[in-house]
């Protein structure tokens, strides 16, 4: 999708269809009344508000109303979409009507949009939410599908005019804000396609592959550790996940370095992410039914490596470095087994209880791995535990770690308009992975599970400032919503470009440079 600014005309920009994104006042009060909505519907003699009133759209957040405009305006048709009321408006909210006007263009075939976002609020984070909406509502996985004889799939959309409000100009400051949100949504869509493909496509050394091109593409150092290599570092719970499995397990490392010397020099922030490419709970099997979307088991690690993507380009003054544990569980005569004692890489013994909490063992060990080069931050990423989704439902994260580390975090969340709860990590829940025979269980009793698993994983970052986000819920959307569609979602990617955008804020002030302008979100 290519984005433009156009000059604020409404009426004469032409289009397939315009999109006016209306606050519940505009409809109310004719003084408040948005001045573009009260010139297109002029054009058509009154018909748009009339139509709107009838059909009940009052500029609600989630509504809509589609209508043909007959050659009354230069838009073959005008789109309103609500963004609630004015005084309670959040980018997330433009986001999602952006995302809403992307799918109605889709049903009526459009190629072209002309975009009228609101005068209220900061224009240059309007407009990055706007096309960070657009580009991530036009989202399909289509490829495995067949079209008959004749028939045409939908249409991508090909161009939006983004018309400026009365008053406003074309800036470097907008251009910046348009490119960053471009960036941002086809990241995210590259990895939502990776979460979608099948895990027949997608395996340990696909993700490889991938890491090995993004730095190529983007200009980060990638190292790639087969097997031997990760026994060499004494990984034996990543190892013991993996030799189930015929496809062969892989560390992967990006590291993003600045290339001033100092700034190279700098503590770096760390992120990690679950790979388990098909996670079929190994020799505890699951159940059919919930084996079947085990192919998403490594959003995680797709939401950073997609963050790589947008880092790399932002050029933080600090290093990022990412890891990965990329491997299968699954349950074969090699599979490791419940009752196994498996010896970490800082050398804490492990008693299996339960072969399914594999993601916590991976994780262990390459947090271990990742907390050697001492980073000033350590973040992991992970479709963990459905006990997380049992809390949270669908659509939140859930978070752990310290004050200092995750307010940050949530802040970075809360811009990016990824929803994100923090859970307690109480160390008398402690007692749930006690052993009789290891320094620990991987699996603790059933209540509190989320935060056993959390309690698990900390034994592996020390002292080191560490986030845990739990993304089982949100990675995946149970339906169409907003600028979401059914499948994988990409989430966690834009709070971790939102935390680096932030943290290059703070470094830069510190060392009194020019801030960056894209710190909100």
């Amino acid at each position: 999708m290519n984005f433009t600014i156009a000059p604020l005309d409404a009426t004469k920009t032409k289009a397939d269809l315009l999109v006016l994104a209306v606050f519940e006042a505009d409809l109310t009060d004719k003084k408040r009344r948005n001045a573009v909505l009260a010139a297109v519907d002029k054009r058509l003699k009154g018909l748009l508000l009339t139509t709107a009133a009838e059909e009940g759209f009052k500029g609600k957040a989630e509504q809509s109303l589609l209508l043909h405009t007959h050659g009354k305006i230069a838009a073959a048709r005008v789109l309103l979409v609500g963004l609630g009321a004015e005084a309670k408006l959040e980018l997330e909210a433009l986001r999602l009507a952006a995302g809403r006007a992307a799918k109605a263009a889709q049903k009526v075939r459009a190629r072209s949009i002309a975009w009228a976002g609101p005068a209220a609020g900061d224009l240059a984070n309007n407009l990055r939410a706007a096309v960070e909406g657009l580009a991530l509502g036009d989202y399909r996985f289509d490829r495995y599908r067949t079209t008959e004889k004749g028939e045409k799939a939908p249409p991508r959309i090909e161009k939006t005019a983004l018309l400026l409000p009365l008053g406003q100009k074309r800036s470097r400051l907008l251009d910046e804000a348009i490119a960053l949100g471009r960036k941002v949504a086809d990241a995210t869509n590259w990895a939502r396609d990776l979460v979608n493909e099948p895990a027949a496509v997608v395996t340990p050394k696909r993700l490889a592959d991938d890491a090995e091109a993004i730095g190529k593409e983007f200009g980060l150092d990638v190292v790639v550790h087969g097997r031997k290599e990760i026994e060499k570092l004494s990984m034996g719970m990543f190892l013991a996940v993996a030799q189930g499995s015929a496809e062969g397990p892989k560390l992967i490392e990006l590291t993003y370095l600045p290339k001033d010397a100092a700034a190279a020099k700098r503590p770096a922030v760390a992120l990690v992410g679950k790979a388990i490419t098909f996670d079929s709970g190994g020799l505890s099997l699951k159940p059919a039914d919930s084996m079947v979307d085990m192919k998403t088991d490594m959003a995680g690690a797709a939401a950073v490596l997609g963050a790589m993507r947008v880092i790399a380009q932002l050029a933080p003054p600090f290093p990022v470095r990412a890891y990965m544990g990329a491997c299968e569980n699954m349950p074969s005569g090699n599979a490791y087994r419940p009752g196994d004692i498996l010896t970490s890489r800082l050398g804490k013994t492990v008693e299996v209880t339960n072969t399914d909490a594999e993601g916590r063992l991976v994780l262990g060990d390459v947090l271990a791995y990742a907390n050697d080069a001492h980073p000033a931050l350590l973040i992991d990423l992970a479709t963990l535990t459905g006990a997380c989704m049992v809390a949270l439902g669908h659509y939140i994260a859930g978070a752990w770690g310290d004050d200092k580390a995750v307010r940050p975090v949530l802040e970075a969340a809360r811009r990016a308009g990824e929803e994100v709860w923090r859970l307690p990590l109480s160390p008398m829940q402690k007692d749930a992975l006690r052993s009789d025979v290891a320094d620990m269980k991987n699996s603790g009793e059933r209540w509190g599970s989320a935060i056993n698993a959390a309690l698990f994983l900390k034994e592996f970052v020390g002292d080191t400032p560490w986030v845990h986000l739990d993304i089982a819920g949100p990675s995946q959307s149970p339906k169409d919503r907003g600028y979401q569609s059914k499948g994988a979602t990409g989430f966690g990617l834009r709070t971790l470009v939102e935390m680096v955008l932030q943290r290059s804020l703070e470094v830069d002030e510190a060392g009194a440079r020019p801030p960056n302008p894209h710190s909100g979100g």
